[in-house]
């Protein structure tokens, strides 16, 4: 077990436990921002632990969190901070989870190794559905649980049904208001209630962050030169959304957009997995360009980059960091590459689909020369300020973001229908009524037809066949047969 910073005073174990997983930087501000705004309570209250954990293929090779510039700061915030990875070796922290008739063991354990006696526990944790998160509810198996969310995956629907036993715990869902005035669908089918994180206690966090960095000499340099443009990579073919050098393009199209909106002066920020030749791509292109771009490989967040650099545009694909330069920081943004991705993204009900989403819905296409327009953060809306200008804002209306939050249910209807049946009729009426050659990219025919919804195939034969257990049968052995035969 590696146990650090116990600075906590007196006898910890009569006092309350809480223990907040972590895997991101971005994670841990947004914890620390929840700690400043009180939503855990008084400091003294309780004995607070960083479970910091790393969740990559390979940890040994990836850069841990408490190697992340400004880590030290965040963890000022707890009594202590472990290493899971450390404490579960040689589990991987993504696929280890006990079994629930071995939780008593596991927790007498843990509960020894961490000196937390008798004391109860409450869990504040990432994506409950899985490990390392469901690890933990399942040894601290009557603990109640928090769960946060750091991005916009909270707009869209749980991944999968909850068991009871651990769906009934959950007390509360934190979260960034990244899209002011939308409220997430994650978990709302265990009736767990929303708290947003306070933009203005996580806006301090990130210029805490920001001062650890200024010593940085690589981002030093990046913000004397001044860039005006922040280009963002995620490592879609990490996930299997895209190949490798689709993904290049992707990046390339960026640099170009950039380049024709009138920035002299770029600094891409890539995803820490990502190859190096993705660099060096995107530089040939900028030098073709006539102009100046940075990779910044310093192991910093993108926010970092906004609060020491102030550049006038971000661009990405569909990252969070996008709808942070907006939301927290008045940025203009602008995205590149999202139509694609909402055809390519498999299942229907992969995680993604929402945040791809919500990006193509309301954000800016930085290569429609028609569009000259920029995200209002305050508004959900598009006004039509050249993202190459000052920063602007817009007079505030709710207008767009309800109808974000209509298309987003629908999505997450089509997404999860099973926990959420009462969307349907919302769902049917929103299809029927705005499902256009606009709007069909949010789709697909297939699942439509499944669901028996406007936009698939709709005839009452069909709806029968799908509905009888008998012609599902036998269509599967003609399948089959078919198969066979080939």
């Amino acid at each position: 077990m590696n146990v650090e910073r116990h600075h906590a005073p007196g006898n910890r174990a009569l006092r309350p436990v809480q223990i907040f997983e972590v895997s991101t930087l971005y994670g841990a501000a947004t914890l620390a921002a929840s700690l400043d705004a009180g939503q855990f309570g008084p400091r003294q209250a309780a004995r607070r632990i960083l479970l910091v954990t790393t969740n990559a293929p390979t940890p040994e090779a990836a850069t841990g969190l408490t190697a992340m510039t400004g880590f030290d700061r965040l963890a000022d915030r707890f009594d202590e901070t472990i290493d899971w990875n450390e404490a579960i070796r040689p589990f991987h922290p993504s696929t280890w989870a006990p079994l629930r008739d071995e939780s008593p063991v596991w927790e007498r354990m843990f509960r020894h190794a961490w000196r937390l006696s008798d004391a109860p526990v409450e869990l504040i944790v990432e994506s409950v559905h899985v490990s390392p998160a469901r690890a933990l509810a399942t040894i601290f198996s009557g603990s109640a649980v928090h769960v946060y969310a750091d991005g916009l995956m909270s707009y869209g629907p749980t991944r999968e049904r909850l068991p009871q036993w651990l769906g009934c715990r959950i007390q509360r869902l934190l979260h960034l208001d990244l899209v002011p005035g939308l409220r997430p669908l994650l978990l709302v089918e265990h009736a767990v209630r929303p708290e947003i994180v306070p933009t203005d206690a996580f806006r301090a966090v990130l210029g805490e962050l920001g001062e650890a960095a200024a010593g940085l000499p690589e981002l030093a340099g990046v913000a004397a030169d001044g860039p005006s443009a922040v280009l963002l990579g995620q490592y879609l073919a990490a996930l299997g959304i895209l190949s490798p050098e689709e993904e290049e393009e992707l990046h390339v199209r960026m640099v170009r957009g950039a380049v024709a909106a009138g920035h002299e002066c770029l600094v891409f920020k890539p995803h820490p997995t990502a190859p190096a030749r993705y660099s060096h791509v995107m530089e040939k292109t900028a030098a073709q360009a006539g102009v100046r771009l940075h990779v910044l490989d310093s192991p910093v967040l993108a926010e970092t980059v906004y609060e020491r650099c102030g550049p006038t545009l971000v661009v990405g694909c569909f990252s969070t960091a996008m709808l942070t330069a907006a939301t927290c920081y008045g940025i203009d943004i602008a995205k590149v590459g999202t139509t694609p991705l909402l055809d390519r993204l498999a299942p229907y009900q992969n995680s993604n689909r929402v945040p791809v989403t919500l990006v193509d819905f309301v954000v800016p296409d930085l290569e429609d020369a028609a569009a000259g327009a920029r995200y209002a953060p305050a508004t959900g809306q598009r006004t039509h300020a050249p993202v190459t200008g000052e920063r602007t804002h817009a007079p505030v209306t709710g207008e767009r973001t309800g109808e974000l939050a209509a298309l987003l249910r629908t999505v997450g209807y089509c997404m999860q229908a099973k926990l959420h049946p009462l969307l349907r009729e919302e769902a049917i009426a929103w299809l029927d009524a705005r499902l256009d050659e606009d709007t069909v990219r949010y789709f697909k025919r297939r699942r439509l037809t499944a669901l028996a919804l406007p936009g698939g195939g709709t005839s009452v034969r069909a709806r029968l066949l799908r509905s009888s257990p008998s012609a599902r049968w036998a269509a599967h052995r003609i399948r089959t047969a078919q198969r066979a035969l080939r």
